[in-house]
C-alpha cells in the first residue's frame, strides 16, 4: 500500500539484500548447530561416565526442544490463516485478561506518545482506504491484518507472535527450573554420604551381624526423634509434627541409618555391605527423567489456567497457592511415614534384639503407590516455573505496569511463594522423597547395575523364545529354566522400562552392587 507519505508495505524476499538474508540465516544456523553440538557432547560425556539415568534425561530435554520445534513451526505455517478468520467484535469482548477501559487507555496514551504525522496518519488511514474502489478496498483491508464488513481477527498477528514466545519461555524455564531442583536436591542427598561410609566402617561378618543385644526401643533416638509416647490417641500431634519437621532436619543420621537397615533386611538380607546411599542416588537420577519432561496433561493445565486468566478474577494469584498446598502435603506426608515406621515397631515391641527392623509398605503410601509422589512432585515443579514463566514473559514483553499484571500485592506474594517452593522443594522435599519411597513394598530397577539390567531383559527375551520353541515341539511341556526367566525377566523388563507403574521389580536377595 503506498499512500501518504511513509506507510509503505513490508518488503518481501524478493527486495530485500542478500547479505541481509545470509548474514541472518548464518547467525541462526550457527546458533542452532551449537546447541546441538552442545548436547551431543554433553551425551557423549555422559554415556562415557555410566550416567545412563541423566543421559537417559538429556535425551528427554531433546524431546522437548523437538516437540518445542515442531509447535514453532505449526504456528508459523499456521499464522496467515489464523490471522484471516474473522469474526463479530462482540465474540472478543468477553473473558478479557484485561477490561476495554485499559484497552482505549493504553491506545491513548500510545498515541498521545507519537507525532502529530503519526496521529493524523492512523486516523486517516480508514478514510484514504474507503476512497479506494470497491474491489480494492477489501482486499487491501484483509491484507494488512483487517478484516472487511465490520468484523475483527479472531486472533492478531502480534498476539500469535506472543504467544509462540511464551510456549518456548516455559518449557525453557521449566526445564532450569527442574535441573536445579534435582542438581540441588542431589547434593543434599550426597551430603548423607558420610554417613553411609561410617556404616561401611563396621564389621560386617556375618558371625557378627548375628550377635544380638536387647535394645530397649523408646531409647533408640529415631524412637525418640519420633514417637513422643501419646499412643494411637496421638494422630494429630503425629501429623503436626510432621508438618513443622519438613522444615529443619528432615532427614537425620537415625533415620538414615534405621530406614537403610529395614530396606536390606527386607530386600537383600544376604547382603549387609549393600551401598544403599549409591543406590538411592540411581534410583533419584532414573527418575529424573520424567520430571524434566513436558506430559500431555501438564499442557492441559497450560490451556487450563490461560482460560481462567480473566479480568479481576487474579487467576494467577490463587492458582499459585496451588503447588504451595501440594508441596506443603507432600512433605508432610513423607515425613508422617517415617513416624509411621517408628509407631509400628514401638507399639509392637518394648524391647527388641539387635538392631531396630522397621518393615517397609506400600501401605504407607496414598493409593499405595509410592511412584504417586513423583506425580505430585513434576507436577508442583511445572505449576511453579509456569508461575515465574508468566511472570518474566508478560514483564518482558508488556511491562510491569500491564493490567495482565496485576497490582503488586498480588504480584510480590506471588513471586515469594515461587522462591519458597523452589528452595523448600530442593532443600527438603526431594531428598525426602528420595529416601522415603525406598520404604515401598518393592524395591526399583535402579538396585541393579546396567549390565545385570541388559542381561536380565535378554534372559527375558531368550526364555520366552525357547518356551516357545519347547511348546511348538512338545505341547503342554515346558522347559522350567525358561518358566522362571520369563517370571524373573519379563517382569523386571515391564517394570524397568515403564517407570510410570513405579518402575519396581520382584523382590530378590543379595542384587549385585
Amino acid at each position: 500500500m503506498s499512500g501518504g507519505g511513509g506507510a509503505e508495505e513490508e518488503a518481501n524476499l524478493e527486495f530485500t539484500p542478500t547479505w541481509v538474508v545470509a548474514a541472518v540465516c548464518t547467525v541462526i544456523v550457527a546458533i542452532s548447530l551449537a546447541a546441538e553440538r552442545f548436547l551431543h557432547y554433553g551425551g557423549k560425556f555422559l554415556k562415557n561416565k555410566n550416567q545412563k539415568p541423566l543421559y537417559e534425561a538429556l535425551q528427554k530435554i531433546k524431546e522437548e526442544l523437538m516437540l518445542l520445534g515442531f509447535i514453532s513451526l505449526l504456528l508459523t505455517v499456521s499464522q496467515n490463516g489464523i490471522t484471516k478468520i474473522c469474526v463479530p467484535p462482540s465474540v472478543t469482548r468477553h473473558m478479557l485478561p484485561c477490561s476495554l477501559d485499559e484497552k482505549d487507555k493504553v491506545t491513548v496514551e500510545h498515541l498521545q506518545g507519537q507525532d502529530r504525522f503519526h496521529f493524523e496518519l492512523f486516523f486517516s488511514l480508514p478514510r484514504r482506504l474507503l476512497a479506494e474502489t470497491p474491489g480494492t478496498e477489501t482486499h487491501a483491508l484483509t491484507k494488512s491484518g483487517f478484516c472487511a464488513n465490520n468484523k475483527v481477527p479472531l486472533l492478531s498477528v502480534e498476539a500469535l507472535h506472543h504467544l509462540h514466545i511464551f510456549i518456548f519461555v516455559l518449557a525453557v524455564v521449566h526445564v532450569t527450573f527442574s535441573v536445579l531442583t534435582v542438581v540441588f536436591g542431589g547434593a543434599r542427598i550426597r551430603q548423607w554420604k558420610h554417613w553411609e561410609d561410617s556404616i561401611a566402617k563396621q564389621n560386617y561378618e556375618t558371625d557378627q551381624v548375628l550377635k544380638r543385644k536387647v535394645v530397649d526401643v523408646q531409647q533408640h533416638d529415631f524412637i525418640k526423634g519420633r514417637f513422643s509416647g501419646f499412643g494411637k490417641d496421638s494422630a494429630i500431634v503425629g501429623w503436626l509434627k510432621s508438618f513443622f519437621k519438613q522444615f529443619y532436619g528432615s532427614v537425620t543420621k537415625s533415620d538414615y541409618v534405621t530406614l537403610r537397615h529395614g530396606f536390606i533386611m527386607t530386600h537383600c538380607k544376604a547382603n549387609p555391605k549393600f551401598n544403599f546411599h549409591k543406590y538411592m542416588i540411581r534410583a533419584l537420577e532414573d527418575d529424573f527423567k520424567q520430571v524434566v519432561g513436558i506430559s500431555w496433561y501438564l499442557w492441559v493445565f497450560v490451556v487450563i489456567f490461560l482460560l481462567l486468566n480473566i479480568n479481576g478474577w487474579h487467576t494467577y494469584f490463587w492458582i499459585a497457592f496451588v503447588p504451595f498446598l501440594l508441596l506443603l502435603a507432600v512433605g508432610t506426608k513423607l515425613e508422617h511415614v517415617i513416624t509411621q515406621l517408628a509407631h509400628e515397631v514401638a507399639e509392637k515391641h518394648a524391647a527388641i534384639e539387635g538392631e531396630l527392623v522397621v518393615q517397609p509398605s506400600d501401605d504407607h503410601f496414598w493409593f499405595h503407590r509410592p511412584h504417586f509422589v513423583l506425580f505430585l512432585i513434576h507436577f508442583i515443579l511445572f505449576q511453579n516455573a509456569f508461575e515465574i514463566a508468566f511472570f518474566f514473559w508478560i514483564w518482558v514483553t508488556y511491562g510491569f505496569d500491564s493490567c495482565i499484571m496485576g497490582q503488586v500485592r498480588y504480584i510480590v506474594p506471588r513471586l515469594i511463594i515461587g522462591v519458597f517452593i523452589q528452595v523448600l522443594c530442593s532443600y527438603s522435599t526431594l531428598p525426602l522423597y528420595a529416601i522415603v519411597t525406598q520404604m515401598g513394598t518393592h524395591f526399583k530397577a535402579a538396585i541393579f547395575r546396567e549390565h545385570v539390567q541388559v542381561r536380565l531383559a535378554g534372559w527375558a527375551q531368550d526364555a520366552k523364545k525357547k518356551k516357545g520353541l519347547k511348546a511348538d515341539c512338545q505341547p503342554g511341556e515346558g522347559s522350567s529354566h525358561a518358566v522362571a526367566g520369563i517370571q524373573l525377566g519379563s517382569v523386571f523388563q515391564k517394570r524397568a522400562s515403564s517407570s510410570e507403574d513405579g518402575a519396581s521389580v520382584p523382590k530378590v536377595e543379595g542384587p549385585a552392587e
